[in-house]
Order: C-alpha cells, then sequence, then structure tokens
C-alpha cells in the first residue's frame, strides 16, 4: 500500500453557521455536495475537492486541537485574506518560512482548531507588515 495524496480534514463545529462563515467567506472555501448523513454538517471544497468535512450536533472534545496540531492550505491572496481577518478580529501570527520565504499564516477557526495557510513567497508584504 502506498498513500497517493491527502484527501480531506474532518472538525467538529458547535457553531456550523459560524463555521461556514470562517471558512468559506474568510478563507474562500465553498459549500458542495455531501451525502445526506443524519446529523448535520458541511462539505467544503477547494474547486472540485471537498476537502473539509464539518460535523455539527456532536460533543466537542475539551482539547479542540486534540492530537491534531493544525491543518494547512495552500492560499494565495495574501494581503485580502490578512484585510479579511482583521475586519473579523480575527487574530493571527504571520511570518516567512526560513529558507524559501513562504509566508506562513496562523489563526484558529470559531471551535479553536489551528488553521494554516500558506502563501507563495513572491506575495508582496501585506499592509503594515514589516517583512
Amino acid at each position: 500500500m502506498a498513500i497517493l495524496g491527502m484527501n480531506h480534514f474532518t472538525i467538529l463545529s458547535g457553531n456550523l453557521d459560524a463555521t461556514l462563515a470562517f471558512y468559506c467567506d474568510v478563507l474562500g472555501l465553498h459549500s458542495g455536495r455531501r451525502p445526506p448523513f443524519d446529523f448535520p454538517g458541511a462539505w467544503l471544497y477547494s474547486g472540485d475537492t471537498a476537502v473539509l468535512h464539518v460535523i455539527a450536533g456532536r460533543p466537542l472534545p475539551a482539547d479542540p486541537a486534540g492530537v491534531i496540531d493544525h491543518m494547512a492550505f495552500t492560499a494565495q491572496g495574501l494581503a485580502d485574506t490578512v484585510t479579511q481577518l482583521q475586519q473579523r478580529a480575527i487574530r493571527f501570527d504571520l511570518r516567512r518560512l526560513v529558507g524559501d520565504g513562504t509566508w506562513q499564516l496562523f489563526c484558529h477557526d470559531p471551535d479553536g482548531a489551528r488553521v494554516e495557510l500558506d502563501f507563495d513567497a513572491t506575495e508582496p508584504a501585506p499592509p503594515g507588515f514589516v517583512d
């Protein structure tokens, strides 16, 4: 057996509307086809690929991170993303990856899951950020 690639992450949500607003309105994923499960949730897509499954209606763990430290997405539009986060008062940490200069932006979703967004090193620094 060999792993061929990453299929998706699944997260639990205590507030499905807030979770969808974060991942769709702020990060740009979109809701799409989901099997008719007997519990609430959503499948969120990047293009034609369902990359994030959201399950609602279940108790959340005491530690939202559990054994997963974070999920990472390749992204584009660093300055616009920073603006979206600032407008929603979502705290974030922005840094450059040592070596290749990739921009790494870390924040948390509404339920506390840590999210990393990786932007190409050639994207300009967002306003107010000293590179």
